[in-house]
């Protein structure tokens, strides 16, 4: 896992474009962080080994969080410039968390578009806030990690025949990408 790490880091840092990762690639990192934590807490702390294991846990945690931050940012760009998202360089958790930006930024261009040409009038822009977003229940047929709701609520994280209630924006995306489908209520 390493390897594989220093690798998606390295591509990152050097290029402007977006690297693709495999679906699984974080939570296989939290996966080797969590063993090489546990294996420097059953070693004698005094080793050799105990060394080169903390030192290796610092550089994992440290090439991660600016994997990380650097992903974000080119992921913002991507999508405050209105562009498609690559879905088959994301990860699972990256997917999920630009669904929600996605529709922000969709939603926003439409309002700059309608301002542009003149069709929101002073009444519209001072109107209170709706009560909040209509919700569709979905069933999902895919495991999903927890996902921020146009609502700005945390919804999940979602296992495979969990049923849920959730905003239409977001079930919409949600079941387009095949991870949920809508019940039908009476």
């Amino acid at each position: 896992m390493y390897d594989e790490l220093y690798a998606a880091w390295k591509f990152e840092l050097e290029k402007t474009t977006l690297s693709g990762l495999p679906s699984d690639f974080y939570a296989r990192a939290a996966d080797y962080l969590r063993r090489i934590t546990e294996e420097i807490r059953i070693i004698d702390k005094k080793t050799v080994k105990s060394k080169l294991l903390e030192h290796e846990l610092e550089r994992v945690k440290c090439m991660l969080q600016e994997l990380i931050w650097v992903r974000y940012k080119k992921l913002g760009s991507l999508i405050s410039e209105n562009q498609k998202l690559p879905s088959n360089l994301l990860t699972d958790e990256e997917e999920s968390l630009c669904t929600s930006f996605v529709s922000f930024a969709e939603s926003y261009q439409k309002f700059a578009d309608k301002l542009l040409r003149g069709q929101i009038s002073s009444q519209v822009s001072k109107a209170p806030a709706k009560k909040g977003p209509k919700r569709v229940v979905l069933r999902f047929i895919k495991a999903v990690p927890a996902v921020i709701g146009v609502d700005m609520k945390t919804y999940g994280p979602f296992m495979v025949e969990d049923v849920a209630s959730v905003p239409v924006e977001n079930a919409n995306i949600l079941v387009k990408q095949g991870l949920a489908e809508t019940v039908e209520l009476p």
